[in-house]
């Protein structure tokens, strides 16, 4: 069983939510990263993701586009965020999923990615810009080397696209709360809840939702509809403003 899974499982026992928290790497600097994942640990993360900067981010909204292109600026690239993970990997064995568009791990090469990615640390992977349909080689060599790869439903997927996701998804399925990019306004609408009660009458598989949870309120609405809450704006935001991050996510976390 994956740490991802694993971490699912025991939150499930206890009747907690799993809180997932996104920060760019690199930005503002790796080191900063580094310190980051540490303090996002300690104030109550479950699992972490760790964006990958991408010269044309077209599912990020304007506050991460712009940590896109500050990562980029200081010269992050794929194989120096995995080396981060290498070197996080001496103090903590929290779950970290990089977030990251198909052309950087294209240029790698997929298999040659898959392989890197596990032996520096990292338990699952996100591709947005990737459908299942078109995720074969990745698939298949995430299913050889035991890297969870974890594909988006949003409030537009019909049954048949849920079926695809759930049965290509492993670690957990990330359901997109709302149709557009990262950072948008938060709607718990009906057809969102009933989405979501169909995903889980299709798959076993633990939901997490994201995009639009900027307050803990909202956090702790969506914990009440699914198993995780990812939260990535707003904490990219107070990196941004060179706030600190700690308060912020001990109270989601209380939220949740």
């Amino acid at each position: 069983m994956s740490r991802i899974a694993q971490t699912f499982k025991e939150l499930k026992k206890t009747g907690k939510k799993a809180l997932i928290p996104y920060i760019m790497s690199g930005d503002p600097s790796l080191k900063a990263t580094k310190k980051f994942i540490t303090d996002l640990e300690r104030a109550g993360a479950d699992i972490i993701e760790l964006g990958v900067p991408f010269s044309d981010p077209l599912a990020d909204g304007p506050t991460i586009q712009g940590a896109h292109e500050r990562a980029l600026q200081n010269g992050i690239t794929l194989k120096k965020v995995l080396h981060l993970v290498k070197e996080i990997r001496k103090t903590t064995q929290i779950p970290l999923i990089l977030m990251t568009y198909y052309n950087p791990v294209f240029k790698f090469g997929v298999d040659a990615f898959v392989r890197k990615a596990v032996e520096s640390g990292v338990d699952g992977v996100i591709v947005p810009d990737l459908i299942p349909d078109e995720a074969d080689e990745l698939i298949d060599s995430a299913r050889r080397h035991n890297l969870d790869t974890i594909f988006l439903l949003a409030p537009t997927s019909t049954p048949d696209r849920i079926k695809k996701v759930a049965r290509a998804s492993t670690g957990f399925i990330y359901y997109v709360s709302i149709t557009g990019i990262t950072g948008g306004k938060l709607s718990v609408s009906r057809p969102m809840k009933e989405t979501l009660r169909l995903i889980k009458k299709r798959s076993k598989k633990p939901v997490a939702v994201g995009f639009g949870i900027s307050k803990p309120d909202e956090a702790a609405t969506i914990a009440g509809l699914a198993d995780g809450v990812v939260v990535g704006s707003a904490i990219v935001k107070l990196i941004s403003q060179g706030k600190s991050i700690d308060k912020f996510v001990k109270s989601l976390r209380k939220a949740i």
